[in-house]
């Protein structure tokens, strides 16, 4: 058998940062593949595919230049070889579905039709929502056992409906309860920077994958930063869209309601992009839902260009953050200075902390899915933290609902003021660094879970919220710089924040992982 060899050329990383450059280089390689010249081999470690882009790698697939089977037998390949030093899956679809599934892509192509914007890309789904034929665990002992899905989710539907492979299913902690990702079920996935330290959470099993390149494409969701977190706890971009972007249709089932935000991930912005113009659009049953948009958000991101002035609010009015992870932020802020942004530091935006509020509507939406277990002995089967979470959630006071509504309406007031002054406001993404597994992680000097504080208000005011790579710190890892757009403005903080991924030179790459 031959192997697909990795191309040095596709490798640097000014090449993955200037679009036209590296389709050329990809489409030499996809040729000289095609010619014999580059040897493949699905009996190795497949294909690695932090060397190309998802945006290469379905154009060559639709063009014909390159066979979605042999992307997925190699897929395949490269996830035997390496998860299990990594922990990112918990279930894979049956290799001979993939397979046939990628062969009706490549008969697409010879028919001469156009088998979508994302054909034959491989995609991992995070465990907290359905595929047809596999089990939804969520993480927890409690739902080790129960059916397989009889459907896809509305985001997995569109990602197949535009010609995506679906791989398998990625780890989360139990019910997506905390920024680390184990559970009691599958136990811990990995950081690819250091096996030793978790990748965050609770979008964690489809990050460390994206990190891994293990696949060029995965679903996420966040509810309090499980995208963003693990994004940048990984090295990668990441983005939550304005709630309502992605649809859902099971809001009352195992989500976390006002709070929910589903979408794809990527290792970069520009794929990210491609992902959301083919899933988002509105869905009549889902009550947040948004109109569909008349234009494509990928020709407005490739016309991108760096805002004349942001705001930089390093503890965005209330947090602690950890100075290892200031000094790599301010050093990234330099590198945007020194590209003509102004930055104009603000010890704003919030004047209270978001915690309770997001505490009061997460705690809650927990309580109603998990609290009629209390008092059973399947309680004690829940991990521990989210046991806690239940019992905080049964608590709740319907004034103290609405008064963590009423908070949400004084964030959004407090960040439309901030974004009087400038386009774009910037953060840290964490204000603690990357921890060991099984740790708690640090904030405010100490071993806590608030070390997540700094993506919440964006999930309780829903403003589109990135985060991009600003650097490793001392012990070498990653450090994401995030990125808050105005309310639904979702297109211009994609663009702001791919043009600071740009000066910045795109996502990080952790050490290649050996089987």
């Amino acid at each position: 058998m031959r192997r697909l060899r990795r191309v040095d050329s596709l490798g640097s990383q000014g090449v993955e940062n200037d679009p036209a450059v590296m389709m050329s280089s990809w489409n030499q390689w996809l040729a000289a593949a095609i010619a014999g010249f580059v040897e493949l081999d699905f009996e190795g470690e497949g294909m690695d595919f932090r060397d190309c882009t998802l945006a290469s790698l379905a154009a060559g697939i639709r063009a014909g230049d390159l066979s979605a089977e042999a992307v997925a037998r190699s897929t395949l390949a490269r996830i035997d070889a390496l998860d299990g030093t990594l922990g990112a899956f918990v279930a894979r679809c049956p290799d001979d579905e993939v397979v046939e599934a990628a062969r009706a892509v490549d008969r697409c192509v010879a028919r001469g039709q156009d088998p979508g914007a994302l054909a034959g890309v491989p995609v991992a789904v995070k465990d907290l929502e359905d595929v047809r034929g596999l089990r939804t665990t969520y993480g927890s002992a409690l739902y080790a056992h129960g059916d397989p899905a009889e459907g896809d989710s509305v985001l997995v539907e569109r990602m197949r409906a535009a010609g995506a492979l679906i791989v398998g299913k990625t780890n989360t902690p139990e019910f997506g309860c905390k920024g680390a990702t184990d559970n009691p079920l599958f136990g811990p996935t990995h950081n690819p920077w250091s096996l030793e330290h978790s990748p965050g959470g609770s979008s964690g099993g489809s990050a460390a994958a994206l990190a891994a390149g293990l696949v060029p494409l995965a679903t996420g969701s966040d509810g309090g930063g499980s995208i963003r977190i693990p994004a940048a706890r990984c090295g990668l971009s990441g983005f939550k869209a304005t709630q309502g972007r992605v649809p859902l249709a099971d809001a009352t089932g195992p989500t976390t309601g006002l709070l929910a935000v589903r979408g794809p991930m990527a290792r970069d912005l520009r794929d990210t992009v491609i992902a959301l113009d083919a899933v988002r659009g509105d869905e009549p049953r889902d009550v947040f839902g948004l109109p569909d948009d008349d234009f494509s958000w990928l020709q407005a991101f490739e016309e991108r260009r760096l805002p004349t002035h942001v705001l930089w609010a390093p503890t965005l009015g209330f947090a602690d953050v950890h100075p290892e992870v200031r000094r790599v932020c301010e050093a990234a802020l330099s590198q945007l200075d020194a590209a003509g942004v102004e930055v104009i530091e603000t010890a704003g935006p919030f004047e209270q902390d978001p915690l309770d509020a997001w505490w009061t509507l997460w705690s809650a939406a927990m309580a109603r899915k998990l609290g009629h277990y209390i008092d059973t002995p399947d309680f004690e089967r829940i991990d521990p933290q989210l046991r806690q979470i239940v019992e905080d959630g049964m608590a709740v006071t319907g004034t103290e609902y609405a008064r963590a509504i009423d908070a949400c309406h004084d964030l959004n007031g407090a960040l439309c003021t901030a974004f009087e002054r400038a386009p774009c406001l910037l953060a840290p993404t964490c204000s603690g660094p990357v921890h060991p597994l099984h740790a708690a992680g640090r904030a405010r000097g100490r071993d806590t879970a608030e070390w997540v504080e700094m993506t919440l208000p964006c999930n309780l005011t829903r403003n589109p919220a990135a985060t991009v790579f600003a650097g490793a710190d001392a012990g070498g890892l990653p450090v994401g710089l995030q990125v808050i757009g105005p309310p639904r403005a979702d297109v211009a903080t994609l663009c702001a924040a791919g043009a600071f991924e740009d000066v910045l030179g795109g996502p990080g790459r952790a050490p290649d992982l050996t089987a």
